[in-house]
């Protein structure tokens, strides 16, 4: 047995044992070798197979294949449904994080109750990310590995942007024609 196949056993049974998803270095703690090689072979061994080895943000595990999840359903999941407030609140958080409350607000340009942002963060989606340096020190909000692993992204990076929502449908035909108004404007210009 190569030293390689030595760390590769040993990742995959730190990841099968863990609680929570691990970092690279959290791995490092407990396995000598080279730990992104034996993740990296990891991943090509579980491949269509009925568990996947996956990355969210920075963090390794185990999950069972998208394909298969139904098979272990036992019960009808509980669906969270998000009010109108709390899907604009979410995506506002998700793309311009670290934000204040009052940035979210004038964003949508209403204010928000506490109570959207309480069921943000009780659904694990979003956590306080720490107080701006500016008078009154307010609180920053930004989305956190559960909301990455609940949507199904690697990384914030992977939010669909503008022309992603406009193939898909998910503009409000308003905000189309307005878009449509302001583009002729600058043409005339």
């Amino acid at each position: 047995m190569t030293p390689l196949d030595d760390t590769v056993r040993a990742v995959e049974a730190l990841l099968f044992a863990a609680a929570e998803p691990m970092t690279v270095d959290s791995m490092r703690a407990y396995v000598a070798g080279d730990v992104r090689a034996a993740l990296d072979r990891l991943v090509s061994d579980y491949a269509g197979r009925g568990i996947n080895l996956v990355r969210r943000g920075e963090r390794w595990h185990f999950q069972t294949a998208g394909d298969l999840a139904h098979l272990l359903r036992r019960e009808r999941e509980e669906v969270r449904r998000l009010s109108r407030a709390g899907i604009e609140t979410l995506a506002i958080i998700a793309y311009h994080e670290p934000v204040t409350r009052a940035e979210i607000e004038a964003i949508r340009g209403v204010q928000i109750s506490k109570g959207t942002l309480d069921v943000l963060m009780e659904a694990g989606w979003v956590r306080p990310a720490g107080r701006r340096e500016i008078p009154g020190r307010p609180l920053t909000f930004a989305t956190t590995p559960a909301f990455l692993a609940h949507f199904g992204l690697e990384t914030r990076r992977d939010l669909p942007g503008i022309d992603d929502l406009r193939a898909a449908g998910l503009l409000d035909p308003v905000d189309l024609a307005v878009e449509r108004a302001v583009e002729k404007a600058n043409e005339d210009d």
